[in-house]
């Protein structure tokens, strides 16, 4: 039976660490977060988001923005936050209208404000083990949640499903960085059940529900699941077939209280670390 990773545990752990730095500063750091449209889901992580930052102490700052938003105003906004020195952290939530390119938008914010660690400059710097001003926060928190469980990369065969820019590529870095050996899975890979059969971290971030089933695993693999989808019902699931799977694997995620939470985490340790970083203090 595997042990369970909890990653709200973690979480809080975290946050109340932060909380704690935060006391002890005379200015606090600001987090913006940009919101375009009414996106549903969207708009439940902007407001945990916001609900974190402020109970960590964080100045916390959302601008709601029409769906018809147009480039030249979002534009607008990102330079002028770009040039606010009190504002810490920039976070731009994807995904945007149909008409506004996100990736043009990122590329936008200034690397030092990139609290996603999304723009070009950190992700090069991650790629060439550069010293990012940020680090994804998904993976981050990832990465995080298996050393708090002591769990050993080296030498070992991660297999990541998914090749985002957000999740899969930072994700397969970091690991490749602690001596994983590190496949990266995705839609297009033949044979993935083979793959995944050989490996002892299994990392699965498609979106998928249910796509790891108890034959994609073998006895004592390490599974984390960073996937998450909703039925027509609103009840949320992972990529894992978890009830299938528990009883082999030797740590697996649960969805939801698992990546989830540490991803709101890195993200308020990112906004501290930017401040800490960049603040004329």
């Amino acid at each position: 039976m595997a042990e369970i990773i909890d990653g709200k545990a973690v979480a809080a752990k975290i946050t109340e660490e932060i909380k704690q730095k935060v006391q002890t500063l005379t200015k606090k750091p600001t987090l913006a977060v940009i919101l375009v449209g009414s996106d549903a889901a969207s708009e439940i992580y902007v407001k945990n988001k916001e609900k974190k930052a402020k109970e960590i102490g964080f100045n916390s700052k959302t601008y709601r923005l029409d769906e018809n938003t147009s480039e030249n105003e979002l534009r607008d906004l990102i330079i002028s936050l770009n040039e606010d020195e009190n504002v810490s952290g920039i976070l731009l939530q994807l995904p945007l209208p149909k008409h506004l390119n996100g990736k043009d938008f990122i590329e936008l914010i200034d690397p030092k404000k990139d609290v996603d660690g999304f723009h070009p400059i950190n992700m090069g710097k991650l790629l060439t083990n550069s010293s990012p001003n940020a680090v994804s926060c998904t993976p981050k928190g990832v990465m995080r949640l298996l050393e708090e469980y002591n769990i050993s990369l080296e030498g070992k065969l991660a297999v990541v499903i998914g090749r985002s820019n957000m999740v899969g590529k930072p994700l397969s870095v970091l690991l490749g960085q602690k001596n994983a050996t590190v496949i990266c899975a995705h839609s297009k890979t033949k044979d993935l059940e083979k793959i995944t059969s050989q490996a002892d971290i299994i990392l699965s971030a498609t979106g998928k529900s249910g796509l790891i089933k108890k034959n994609f695993v073998k006895s004592g693999a390490v599974v984390i699941d960073i996937g998450i989808s909703r039925d027509k019902d609103g009840k949320i699931s992972g990529d894992v077939d978890f009830s299938d799977i528990e009883p082999i694997a030797s740590y697996i995620t649960p969805v939801p209280g698992g990546v989830g939470p540490m991803t709101i985490a890195m993200l308020m340790e990112n906004t501290l670390e930017l401040y800490l970083k960049n603040a004329k203090l």
